[in-house]
Formats: C-alpha cells, sequence, structure tokens
C-alpha cells in the first residue's frame, strides 16, 4: 500500500487531484483510516490512474471519464482513441501554424506599403493554353483555406499525367472560380499537347486567351504573396483599369525551397 503521497508521485499527478478524484468517486483509496482520515492505495489503482488521465486529456469531462470507464474501455479501444485525439490536435497544430503564418504575411504586407513594386508590372496578352486540370472546393478564398486545397490537387494531377504517359507542355497553372456561397471551385492544371480522352482520369480543357492582363512576377512562398498582389492592384487602379475575376497563377520555377519559387500573377483587366 501507499500512502497519497507517493502514489501521486508514482503516478505523476498531484496530491490535490487524488483528492479531487476520490471526493467525485472516480478513483476512491484502497483504504481510508477510519481515525485519521489518511488514505492509501494499491499498485493495481495506477491501472485506472492512467485511464483517467488519459481520456481527461483526449479532452472529455471527468463525468465522461467515468462514464467511459464504467463502461470498461479495453486497452485497444483507448490506444484508438489516443490515435483519433492524437490526429485532430495535430490538425489543430497545423491550422495555428497556418493562421500564424498569415498574420506574419499580412504584417509584411502593411510593413510594405508606401513601397510597392508597381514598376514591374507588365500589360501583356496571354495565349490560350490546352491543360489537363483537378479541382476541388476551397471554402474561401484566403490562403488558409487555398493552401491545404491548392498543394494536393498539383500533386495529384502531376502524378496522374505522368501515369498516363503525357508529356508536360508547360509550367503548372492554378486559377480559381468565386462560387455563390462564397467558396472558391480551385482548378490545378498542368499545360499538355493532346487532346481529351476518356480513359484519362483528369480533364483536358481549353483556357481561354486573356486579351489584356496585367501581369506581375511574385518571387517566394506563396503565403506571402500578398505584398505582390496588392501591388498589382495599386497598378491596376493607377493606370485606369478594372480587374475582371480572379488571378491565373502560372508557377515558372517550383524548388522545394519554396522561398525560391517564382510564380507569374495575371488578371485579367478592362478599361475603367
Amino acid at each position: 500500500m501507499f500512502g497519497i503521497g507517493d502514489f501521486a508521485r508514482l503516478g505523476l499527478v498531484s496530491v490535490r487531484m487524488l483528492r479531487h478524484y476520490d471526493a467525485i468517486g472516480l478513483l476512491r483509496p484502497a483504504h481510508v483510516d477510519p481515525v485519521t482520515g489518511y488514505r492509501s492505495y494499491q499498485a493495481a489503482q495506477l491501472s485506472r490512474l492512467n485511464r483517467i488521465v488519459a481520456i481527461k486529456d483526449l479532452g472529455f469531462t471527468l463525468e465522461q471519464v467515468r462514464a467511459i470507464l464504467d463502461e470498461k474501455v479495453s486497452t485497444e479501444e483507448l490506444h484508438g482513441m489516443v490515435r483519433m485525439r492524437r490526429a485532430q490536435l495535430e490538425a489543430q497544430i497545423s491550422a495555428d501554424l497556418a493562421r500564424l503564418r498569415s498574420v506574419e504575411a499580412r504584417l509584411r504586407t502593411i510593413e510594405t506599403e508606401g513601397h510597392m513594386r508597381t514598376a514591374e508590372v507588365v500589360l501583356k496578352r496571354v495565349a490560350p493554353v490546352r491543360v489537363a486540370e483537378l479541382s476541388a472546393t476551397a471554402a474561401s478564398y484566403e490562403g488558409e483555406d487555398i493552401g491545404p486545397v491548392i498543394k494536393p490537387l498539383f500533386g495529384e494531377i502531376c502524378q496522374r499525367v505522368e501515369e498516363a504517359g503525357v508529356a508536360f507542355a508547360g509550367p503548372g497553372v492554378a486559377y480559381y472560380v468565386p462560387e455563390e456561397d462564397g467558396s472558391v471551385m480551385v482548378h490545378a492544371c498542368m499545360p499538355v499537347a493532346v487532346p481529351p480522352n476518356d480513359s484519362y482520369d483528369f480533364d483536358v480543357v481549353d483556357l481561354p486567351a486573356i486579351e489584356t492582363a496585367a501581369t506581375i512576377i511574385h518571387q517566394g512562398s506563396m503565403e506571402a504573396v500578398g505584398p505582390t498582389f496588392q501591388a498589382l492592384a495599386h497598378w491596376i487602379e493607377e493606370n485606369g483599369f478594372r480587374s475582371q475575376g480572379l488571378a491565373r497563377e502560372i508557377s515558372l520555377h517550383c524548388p522545394d525551397n519554396l522561398e525560391e519559387w517564382v510564380t507569374e500573377l495575371q488578371i485579367e483587366v478592362t478599361p475603367a
């Protein structure tokens, strides 16, 4: 038998926590001295303590923990719950990191105000291009919604085109179509020189020409594209144009290091 202090140290919990578990009937001592009220625990009770702490750390309330334990959750089931919770926490961490990167990118955009690269904008005609494409819906046009959709789409379209024995005919293209509910249809494309074929597990479509496009080169990760987009917006307004739709993104150079990426942004414009 172990005193409450020793049992707490062995179980890596606090004495206060053990007293609380006792008070609510979640983990009773093996013995309580009727005179002194001194609590004693058995080593076998560490098993229940481990389950209590593990299930509580999964995000369940102590009342829910009691109900789960009363149903005699097996070790295998507990492992499954832990794996599920770990996946949820990893997803939350990933989302929080993406949000932090978005905030940092927005701060960099603020820092560049008054130093826009409008002189680098080029007005030109963009030729039509035939592409193999896959598409999926993003919740919005915000970077934290677009990124998790566009990245796997490009990996998938490249793999499918290669498996079909079709050669790439140019750099990757991304374009976006807004939906009425605020979501965005994301299209990941690779230029090809083949006609549509029902045997392909991707679509082959012709992107129309853009007769007048305001274009600018962005260098670096697309998470930091804000200042480049805003420089383009300033140029469009200052030169008497109006933008039409969302930009096409041409991936001119995509090494493993995202900071070395080179992307051309193309926005269709008309006279204001």
